[in-house]
């Protein structure tokens, strides 16, 4: 299957970091979604019950992304893909890309972050 919702620039401010003023102050992430969801029954019905709801996916990865602060991006993508999984039947496969553009680096730099890409797992 190739059927694909994306959503992306999706803007976080949350309190991930190893350093001890990240997890005060916090700072601003942005998160990249694509599902692999089956869009075929969608396409011929036109019904938002046959597909996934864009703002239903934003507010589950919002809620799983900031509700508990971590240490490592690489967990917070992964609570990310988690809750996706959990509350989305449909959604077969996941890929949450995290930048954190302000992340600590002793370097001048434009982007950091992570890109997980999780499958679901068959029962």
């Amino acid at each position: 299957m190739s059927d694909t919702i994306f959503i992306t620039g999706v803007v976080i401010h949350a309190r991930h970091g190893v350093m001890e003023h990240e997890t005060e102050v916090g700072q601003r992430f942005v998160i990249d979604l694509e599902l692999s969801v089956n869009l075929s029954e969608a396409s011929h019905t036109d019904h938002l019950s046959d597909t996934v709801s864009y703002a239903s996916v934003v507010s589950t990865a919002t809620a799983a992304f900031k509700n508990t602060n971590y240490k490592l991006l690489e967990r917070a993508a992964g609570a990310v893909a988690d809750a996706i999984f959990a509350a989305f039947a449909r959604v077969d496969a996941v890929k949450v890309t995290v930048h954190k553009p302000h992340a600590p680096i002793a370097a001048i730099f434009e982007d950091v972050g992570v890109v997980l890409t999780r499958k679901r797992q068959s029962p």
